[in-house]
């Protein structure tokens, strides 16, 4: 269980591995999807070649998009792209960075189809059946142009009754399933020669460029987990000080009324005065919080993020632009109403 536990957590904490996780499930679902499909070409003329290139090139490209969407940081990507630049200048090479990245991912499971539908030959068969030139089968040599056409067209059908026996069709099928193993072997293999050279050749070139961009491209994803971890707690201590706002005033309200009521027959005392934010809230250590009174305060402080991220300078003032929020705890009159409190 403590292994299974620290392996759980190695994951959470690296987004890379998730991504890597992800990427191998799609490509072990790309070969159970493929395996336990049924192919049936529809054996005719027009859509032979519709049916087996978009069954050759429609997978792919969802398994393609399905990719993207699980990526986490093409999301990240685009947002890094589309940012305004504030106060922290956006770096092109980060973003080719996490745009390989990603692409790298992405088009794991689309080439495990293609290369298994090409070496597997059925969809090379179904597509391009109508496509053979008849001069170099002799068996065509006593047929017409259009009964040449209906023959080519049921050449994928080894079912039907005109092509059951016939040597012409295993020709045709056979020429065209080496055909399509062919193209499939030598795109395996010049796939393996990129990775190969890539990972041969990396270390020639800088690596300080690519040690930078690989840590900001990182940095930039943790930040905005980060920010969204902060997001959910901030708003949950924001929540968490309203209540107890809202539940003082209403205490001394009633305490307020019900003096009111038996001031006849005894003296008054005074009603209990609600205790400020930095009382209630002194216990949750939240110092952070107490600069955030209002929605306003929240709304520009989000308008902030977005239209100027703080420079990465942990030296520089804290401050933010646009005038920013202060950081000391605002201070708040005694028996305040709650709408001072809890403009939300």
């Amino acid at each position: 269980m403590d292994k299974f536990r620290m392996l759980f957590q190695h994951f959470q904490s690296s987004s890379e591995s998730v991504m890597n996780g992800i990427c191998l499930l799609l490509a072990v679902v790309t070969v159970k999807l493929y395996s336990s499909f049924d192919f049936n070409c529809p054996c005719l003329a027009r859509y032979n070649a519709l049916y087996g290139l978009g069954l050759l090139l429609a997978p792919p490209l969802t398994l393609f998009l399905c990719g993207l969407l699980a990526n986490r940081q093409s999301v990240v990507m685009v947002e890094e792209w589309r940012r305004p630049a504030g106060h922290r200048r956006k770096d092109p090479g980060i973003i080719r960075y996490m745009c390989s990245s990603v692409l790298q991912r992405a088009l794991a499971a689309p080439l495990v189809w293609i290369l298994l539908a090409l070496l597997d030959g059925k969809c090379f068969v179904c597509a391009f059946s109508n496509s053979v030139d008849p001069e170099k089968f002799l068996d065509f040599a006593n047929m017409t142009p259009s009964q040449v056409q209906f023959f080519l067209a049921k050449v994928p059908c080894k079912e039907d009754e005109l092509v059951r026996n016939s040597p012409a069709r295993k020709a045709v099928s056979r020429y065209l399933r080496c055909l399509s193993q062919a193209i499939g072997w030598s795109v395996t293999l010049l796939l393996i020669i990129a990775a190969f050279l890539a990972r041969c050749l990396r270390p020639c070139f800088d690596q300080t460029g690519f040690l930078q961009r690989r840590y900001w491209s990182n940095y930039v994803d943790l930040e905005q987990k980060l920010f969204d971890e902060t997001c959910c707690e901030h708003a949950r201590e924001f929540a968490h000080r309203c209540v107890l706002h809202f539940f003082a005033s209403m205490q001394s309200e009633l305490q307020a009324r019900g003096l009111h009521r038996d001031n006849a027959g005894r003296s008054p005392e005074p009603p209990a005065v609600p205790e400020p934010p930095e009382v209630l809230d002194s216990g949750s250590g939240k110092a952070h919080l107490r600069a955030i009174s209002s929605r306003e305060q929240v709304d520009r402080l989000l308008s902030t993020w977005y239209s100027c991220k703080p420079p990465l300078d942990l030296a520089a003032s804290p401050g933010l632009c646009g005038g920013g929020l202060s950081h000391r705890a605002p201070t708040f009159a005694l028996g305040t109403r709650l709408s001072q409190h809890t403009n939300v």
